[in-house]
């Protein structure tokens, strides 16, 4: 209980960490409502934002912007009918039919009071899971952080999509770049061609930039006005938000039960928004009495979704900082911005920064309360920014990319390394292969790597029969199992449709 005070204390009484939060939000809300930006720009954008921050303000400041993400991805979806990130889509199933029939003021008060009732309900999952974590990682050494490090790296193909194949080829490439660099143990350079610049290894910074923002960057100079979808969506009266906000409370037995089950689906790595956002949607459907009224403007067709959305970032939030392993392509990212920041996720983390873990808790608590409080402020002018052209922030995001991996590395030679990668990015995105295993696989290399050396030097061979180890290993076994039978029936799927 004392770590649990001490950290809200912290967060509460530094005026810094205040202004960090009251400028995450709004950032946040606003990459979820511009179409086509979303959470995952969001983080690529804020890492050279947050580069050379201290690490407790950065870190609040990545969960806080990232958590509301949803929340202001419900703005576009609701009045144009157009997801403002991929989870949002189904809030689009009733959230736009009310706002065609004037009543998108209270579809939107809806999604937001349910956002903010799911991301406190995550912030509370989490918490309510820590004591349980806690000794559970406590007990990991190397030979488990190496079979947890290969346990993660298993996962590449739950975020490969229906092409584990693809995903894997992905992550090796990734898993072989992470080599690049002064070996670990003797200092030797590996595949640096003569590069000093390399001899610290490929910068997480630079690849994290390479593979995401740029494509994305391309993408959006083709985007055209989305002004013209909608007119006068934006107008609504404060009275029609507080209507919407009645609703959640009229609504409060689907409103925790959706919130409950997007934690889950976020402890889960591998499943993500799109998952608890149309599962939650599917639970409101058929836990109603009047299920016909579904698709034509149902206010708990909104709650659902916008509940399960928010939630999933406490759940996701756990297998990230504990175990290394991303609970979404989201925290894939996340996990990458931590490591800038000096934060290393794994079970170090419930012995030395676990100070931290309570702050973030209490992070994800305040940034989902503080969303409605300034949606309320300045939502006629928030509404607003989905009328804004993403290309129109092609130089800014250019522009940051440029800095991030300059600041990055230290080297102009980055930006050499941002172009050759980025062109591996627009690659993949234009042959729909997955981006995600990438970052998994240049992240948990180095943890391999090394866990693998210390455990041989002290246990031998013999540190695979470690039993904590030997447990990992067989969910690894299993894992990779599953996955490939999984494959094997999708193709089979495919090939009976054929």
């Amino acid at each position: 209980m004392e770590v649990i005070y001490r950290s809200f204390v912290t967060l509460m009484a530094d005026p810094s960490l205040w202004l960090v939060m009251v400028a995450a939000v709004p950032m946040g809300m606003i990459f979820g409502a511009v179409p086509g930006l979303g959470g995952k720009l969001g983080i690529v954008l804020s890492i050279p934002l947050v580069f050379g921050m201290d690490m407790v303000p950065g870190c609040v400041f990545l969960v806080a912007m990232h958590s509301v993400v949803h929340t202001g991805g419900s703005i576009p979806s609701i009045l144009l009918g157009i997801p403002g990130t991929g989870p949002d889509a189904a809030t689009v199933c009733d959230g736009h039919p009310m706002a065609r029939r004037g009543e998108g003021g209270r579809a939107l008060g809806a999604s937001l009071a349910a956002s903010a009732v799911g991301g406190v309900f995550g912030a509370v999952f989490l918490a309510a899971l820590m004591p349980i974590v806690q000794p559970t990682v406590l007990a990991f050494g190397p030979a488990e952080s190496f079979f947890l490090a290969l346990l993660g790296i298993t996962f590449i193909g739950a975020v490969s999509g229906d092409d584990v194949v693809k995903g894997v080829l992905v992550g090796a490439l990734g898993l072989m770049l992470s080599f690049v660099g002064a070996e670990q143990q003797t200092g030797m350079p590996r595949f640096s061609m003569g590069q000093i610049f390399l001899w610290d290894g490929i910068d997480v910074i630079t690849a994290v930039l390479a593979i995401f923002a740029i494509p994305e960057c391309l993408a959006l100079a083709g985007n055209p006005t989305m002004s013209s979808a909608v007119s006068g969506g934006a107008r609504y009266r404060l009275s029609e938000l507080l209507d919407g906000v009645a609703d959640v409370g009229r609504h409060w037995g689907l409103t925790l039960r959706t919130s409950f089950i997007g934690a889950v689906i976020g402890l889960i790595p591998g499943l993500g928004g799109d998952v608890a956002s149309w599962m939650c949607y599917a639970h409101a459907v058929q836990t109603s009495r009047t299920p016909e009224r579904f698709g034509t403007g149902a206010v708990e067709g909104v709650i659902g979704p916008e509940a399960a959305n928010n939630s999933k970032e406490g759940g996701a939030l756990l297998p990230t900082l504990f175990f290394g392993i991303p609970g979404s392509s989201g925290m894939v990212l996340m996990l990458g911005a931590f490591i800038v920041l000096g934060v290393q996720p794994g079970p170090s983390m419930a012995r030395e920064h676990l100070d931290l873990v309570w702050i973030l808790i209490w992070t994800l608590v305040i940034a989902n309360l503080l969303a409605p409080i300034m949606f309320f402020l300045v939502g006629r002018w928030l509404a607003l920014v989905v009328h804004l052209r993403g290309g129109l922030l092609v130089p800014l995001i250019l522009l940051l990319s440029c800095m991030g991996a300059y600041l990055g590395g230290g080297s102009w030679e980055n930006l050499l390394l941002l172009v050759a990668l980025g062109v591996l990015g627009c690659a993949f995105k234009h042959c729909d292969w997955p981006r995600a295993p990438f970052v998994i696989g240049i992240i948990l290399g180095p943890i391999m790597e090394l866990s693998l050396h210390q455990s041989l030097a002290i246990w031998g061979a013999g540190f695979v029969f470690r039993p904590v180890a030997l447990s990992l290993a067989i969910a690894t076994l299993i894992t990779v199992v599953v996955s490939l039978r999984r494959a094997r029936s999708r193709k089979g799927d495919i090939g009976a449709v054929a």
